[in-house]
């Protein structure tokens, strides 16, 4: 049970983390040297945890393996980082951003697993969807 539940209790501490420096990053600090910094700490992190908790394979050999995913990948994060930096300056809430981006993310990833993924598209998810874009409603309209 254990090796199902901490992954995601990674990624949720994780989150809560990345929000907060990304709600707290200094107004005028430029958002792509800010980033060069994050992934430069990012880079000497993943070489030391792939050195301590790898199986000691060859990082050559392990180079073989690539294909287009980490390439993009990578281009993928920095519109997400820069993203929210950009959003909460513009002066989304941390719980507001976080949650509409959640939940569009949500609703475009049910449609996103059915159609590249075969994943089955329930009548559970798609009420699901139909919840998630009148929460979206709920939270944006302003009474």
């Amino acid at each position: 049970m254990f090796s199902y539940i901490w992954p995601i209790a990674l990624v949720v501490l994780s989150n809560v983390v990345y929000q907060i420096c990304a709600k707290s990053m200094p107004s005028g600090l430029n958002p792509f040297i800010a980033l060069t910094i994050t992934y430069l700490v990012g880079a000497l992190a993943s070489v030391i945890l792939y050195f301590v908790l790898g199986k000691q394979s060859n990082p050559i050999k392990e180079l073989s393996h690539l294909n287009w995913t980490p390439f993009v990948l990578g281009l993928v994060i920095v519109g997400l980082e820069v993203g929210f930096i950009y959003a909460y300056k513009a002066g989304w809430t941390v719980s507001t951003a976080s949650l509409v981006q959640g939940s569009a993310l949500a609703i475009i990833l049910i449609f996103v697993g059915w159609l590249m993924f075969k994943e089955t598209l329930t009548w559970n998810k798609l009420v699901g969807v139909g919840i998630c874009i009148v929460g979206l409603f709920f939270i944006n309209y302003k009474f």
